[in-house]
């Protein structure tokens, strides 16, 4: 016969400055993990939602990055006359070389400045991008013009329109925001490629061709094709994959996080087993009570253990009710690739609640598991003369 869950739910009431202490205890915890588990999902959306299958990357033999690649004026001309290659309204390839770079802008919370993505593309470039315009219009070729990610322009006092930032050899003019969406590209700056080029002396080696393929079975045989192209020694990865060897910027903040997490785990599990060997001691005429009434070993050992499930699934709540609000704020995160900041939102969904509540329901079963124990080996004589 198991035991009522009421007579759990009752005991938790009654003691409900040592609940709320316990579980609040087991939230810290959580909600730490929570947090972390936020940043590192909100920094791969973004980048699992860059680019484009049908894209192609095209950089230096060994590169992995845009900014040490090197990639020529007569590289780009071979590149983009491979067959495979989409073509635009006016009868051109899809193609684009681009060169990117870093520039420094500061910040409210850095006076100091920060490294923020400069990518100076043609307006080919743009039209094989899915993006739209916030705010504003698109950079004129030739012109000393910028246009900012959204993210960019919501992070950085100074990345407004009409406003000027200084980098390379002088002013440049915000005329625009962009919004590529949850992509990456919101962390970037677009400028024409001839005066990025020209600011940087890049005028004739620039960083890296995308390229456009008609399908995605195209795009893999024209990777292979461009690759095996000894006139070229080039090293070409589609755009998606690209963005997703990014992730790795997120490890070292998973592993730190973990780590914290471990060692406060160890301490809230400690806290909900010396609340369930306070309830075990401060109950033990009901323990005896209970297995006069006929319950069983089993039961009276479920039923405290519950009660540190309960105990702990409170806890677990309340952390996710704690770090919800940080759900779609905006941050940043050094990228060791690209060795600038990639902003995007914090992403506390579904999945990473369900796995904060049952990392609290792990610590409760690990805590309250000994004293449930103790308490279902108490002889019924024995624990009635406790006091």
């Amino acid at each position: 016969m198991a035991i009522p869950v009421s007579y759990n739910v009752r005991n938790l009431i009654v003691r409900k400055a040592t609940t709320l202490m316990t579980a609040a205890g087991i939230a810290m915890t959580v909600a730490v993990l929570l947090g972390v588990m936020g940043l590192v999902s909100g920094l791969r959306s973004a980048l699992e939602a860059t680019g484009d299958p049908l894209h192609v990357l095209v950089m230096r033999k060994g590169g992995n990055a845009e900014l040490t690649s090197l990639l020529t004026q007569q590289q780009f001309q071979i590149v983009k006359s491979f067959p495979g290659i989409a073509v635009g309204r006016d009868g051109q390839p899809m193609a684009s070389l681009e060169v990117v770079t870093i520039v420094n802008l500061p910040t409210e919370a850095h006076p100091e400045g920060e490294n923020v993505t400069l990518r100076g593309l043609p307006p080919r470039g743009i039209e094989m991008r899915n993006l739209k315009l916030a705010s504003g219009r698109w950079f004129q070729p030739g012109q000393r013009e910028v246009v900012a990610g959204k993210s960019i322009a919501n992070r950085y006092p100074n990345v407004q329109i009409g406003k000027q930032l200084r980098f390379g050899k002088g002013y440049w003019t915000v005329v625009g925001v962009m919004d590529a969406g949850r992509s990456a590209v919101n962390s970037e700056i677009f400028a024409d490629s001839n005066q990025v080029a020209s600011d940087f002396n890049r005028s004739d080696t620039l960083s890296s061709a995308l390229l456009q393929a008609t399908d995605e079975v195209t795009a893999g045989a024209l990777k292979t094709s461009l690759e095996s192209d000894r006139r070229l020694n080039v090293t070409v990865m589609s755009e998606k994959d690209y963005y997703a060897l990014q992730t790795v910027s997120a490890t070292p903040i998973r592993f730190l996080g973990i780590f914290v997490c471990i060692i406060m785990a160890v301490g809230s599990c400690f806290a909900a087993m010396n609340t369930m060997y306070a309830a075990v001691a401060r109950r033990a005429k009901e323990v005896g009570t209970l297995r006069v009434l006929g319950f069983s070993r089993g039961s009276i050992l479920l039923s405290f253990l519950f009660e540190s499930l309960l105990l702990s699934l409170i806890g677990g709540v309340i952390a996710c009710l704690v770090v919800l609000p940080l759900n779609s704020v905006t941050t940043g995160l050094g990228n060791f690739m690209t060795f600038s900041e990639t902003s995007f939102n914090f992403r506390i969904g579904p999945e990473v609640m369900a796995a904060g509540v049952l990392f609290a329901l792990v610590l409760g079963a690990i805590g309250g598991l000994l004293p449930a124990r103790q308490a279902a080996k108490k002889e019924i004589l024995t624990a009635l003369r406790e006091i």
